[in-house]
């Protein structure tokens, strides 16, 4: 052991278990510390330490532990946590998920250098989102609207469309006002190259990259280096929001691959398993994610989360998607019945919910008739399905009349209302204007969820 400028190096390296390094002889070093890493052919890896005491410690290493030997490997403790350069500079700019530049331009010049694990904002100083974001996709809008500082995660399954949405909703977020400044952090997690080719490809074309930072951690890519990409992805949007005044909406995809690189540590740790072998301190962890949106009282910025997970085997109850749904508020689900359909957005309302939509809807939001209409969608879209699967047992004559309207007002809600182009971008004006329409296909004496006054300003009773 050798005293070095900025650290400590360590030549005793006792075993090496998966991505992680067990370090014998460790006199001084503290959890979640930078490791530099120097492979017997000179070679320099970065790592940090996970578990630390009597002398030992375990150190995880970002880029894998492959060439790794337990001799001939040198070590050096560097005595401070990750960070990253934070700057506006970051804005426009690629990179991988640690923060290195995937772009070709050098690395961004910071004003300021922040840990990744970022600072926990004091609940007493935690406001309460109340401002609308539009998104350009009518069920979001519309039904299950997005709130400035709100977590409203998207629960996809395999196969499904879930990147396309991301995308989409990436390049037309927008928060209402001309004066405000708005960006867009996507992180994507373990995703294919082709995936992240067609992200970024996206954004470019769009224009959109602009005010956009985007984070690709590929699927060939040590699964160490998930752990890191939301904390890094985060840290920026927290930058952009709370320093520089910025509305910023954080797209995490997909935080399943996350949960998974958890869960390999954990294994390679030995630590007891929980739920179908994920850490016991899943929810936790997931939180110290999740719970980094919000907005602070007297600060002008905001960070929106919009974390997207794939369900494995469609399963809304397993763990990620279940720990997820205690702690934000609300989810947006993906319906593969729709998707057969070849309706896009495939979302399934009915199983939607955004708890803090009636916050931020209303006169003076968004419009009068905002949440009324979206209650009566609700109510007419639920009663078309249960028409439509007791139509299947006893046959459409079996209905009445104002059934057989629903049924149709059923087919009609997700062929114009649901189903939108993927380069479509509606106005809040234009998705309620749509909902007016569909409304029209029924006696107007079952529209009961909207007000007389409404119904006089809006309906157009072409039955």
């Amino acid at each position: 052991m050798s005293s070095k400028i900025g650290g400590i190096e360590y030549t005793q390296t006792s075993e090496i278990k998966g991505p992680l390094l067990i370090i014998e002889g460790v006199s001084a070093s503290a959890f979640d510390e930078l490791v530099d890493i120097e492979t017997p052919s000179g070679e320099k890896r970065l790592g940090r330490v996970l578990e630390t005491g009597g002398g030992k410690a375990v150190v995880q290493v970002f880029q894998g532990t492959t060439g790794l030997s337990v001799t001939g490997t040198k070590t050096r403790f560097l005595g401070k946590t990750m960070e990253i350069a934070a700057s506006e500079e970051l804005l426009g700019r690629v990179f991988d998920g640690l923060g290195r530049p995937l772009d070709g331009l050098p690395d961004p010049v910071g004003a300021d250098f922040l840990d990744i694990n970022g600072k926990i904002i004091n609940p007493e100083r935690r406001d309460f989102p109340t401002e609308f974001i539009q998104t350009g996709m009518s069920v979001i809008d519309g039904m299950n609207t997005l709130v400035r500082g709100q977590k409203l995660p998207i629960f996809s399954g395999a196969g499904l469309p879930h990147n396309l949405l991301a995308a989409q909703i990436a390049r037309q977020a927008t928060v209402l006002g001309d004066s405000e400044e708005f960006a867009v952090v996507f992180a994507a997690i373990g995703v294919q190259n082709s995936e992240a080719r067609f992200f970024r490809r996206s954004l470019e074309e769009s224009g959109a990259i602009k005010r956009s930072v985007l984070y690709l951690n590929l699927a060939d890519d040590p699964a160490i280096e998930r752990v890191i990409t939301p904390r890094v992805a985060l840290t920026t949007a927290e930058y952009l929001a709370f320093e520089k005044g910025m509305h910023v909406l954080v797209i995490i995809t997909d935080m399943t691959n996350y949960a998974e690189a958890l869960r390999e540590i954990s294994a390679a740790r030995e630590e007891v398993p929980g739920r179908k072998g994920y850490p016991g301190y899943l929810y936790t962890d997931l939180a110290t994610i999740y719970e980094r949106a919000g907005r602070i009282k007297g600060g002008k910025g905001s960070i929106t989360q919009m974390p997207i997970l794939t369900m494995p085997s469609d399963d809304i109850t397993h763990p990620i998607p279940d720990l997820t749904g205690y702690i934000t508020e609300g989810q947006i689900v993906l319906a593969r019945d729709l998707f057969r359909k070849e309706i896009y957005p495939p979302v399934g309302v009915l199983s939607c919910l955004s708890r803090l939509m009636k916050d931020g809807i209303g006169e003076g939001k968004t419009r009068g008739d905002h949440q009324d209409v979206s209650n009566q969608l609700y109510s007419a879209y639920a009663r078309s399905r249960d028409l439509k699967a007791l139509a299947e047992i006893v046959g459409k004559a079996g209905l009445a009349g104002p059934d057989l309207k629903y049924l149709e007002f059923g087919d009609l809600f997700e062929t114009s209302f649901l189903r939108q182009r993927y380069d479509e971008n509606r106005t809040l004006d234009e998705t309620l204007s749509i909902a007016w329409d569909l409304f029209s296909s029924l006696p107007e004496e079952e529209l009961t969820k909207v007000r007389q006054e409404q119904i006089k300003k809006y309906l157009k009773k072409e039955n």
